[in-house]
């Protein structure tokens, strides 16, 4: 992960994810508190095809309030969709985790990327699919 998409995820503190998103963390990984799992786990049942849409709170601690708890929360190993994971980008995390401050300038991260200009009309497109070109 770039830090440009740490950044991007920071915009995920307020939120939900689907249980297709998460489930392989809550059952599959060592690198989770045993309690949040099984918290966790309630909601999204272990089979694939069962439950996918379920949703859970990105934020367990503060789902509707825009700070860097998302970020606190994988340094105690209750993250919904982890941020650590050994890379290279785990000390813009840690930045993070240690400075509502430091956190602050996802803000202006976002006022850039709204100021984009996007393609319109026949310049441009609208992705069925974000992941692939139409």
């Amino acid at each position: 992960m770039m830090r440009e998409e740490v950044r991007s995820e920071g915009a995920q503190t307020i939120g939900l994810a689907r249980c297709t998103n998460f489930r392989a963390h809550v059952y599959n990984d060592t690198n989770i508190d045993g309690t949040f799992a099984r918290t966790r786990q309630s909601g999204c049942p272990r089979a694939s095809g069962s439950g996918d849409n379920n949703l859970a709170p990105l934020d367990l601690r503060t789902p509707t309030v825009f700070e860097n708890n998302y970020y606190k929360n994988p340094a105690c190993k209750k993250g919904l969709l982890s941020s650590l994971n050994g890379g290279s980008t785990d000390s813009q995390v840690q930045s993070y985790v240690s400075s509502q401050s430091i956190f602050a300038d996802f803000v202006t991260s976002m006022i850039k990327m709204g100021d984009i200009t996007p393609l319109t009309g026949s310049k441009g497109e609208i992705r069925q699919n974000c992941r692939r070109i139409n």
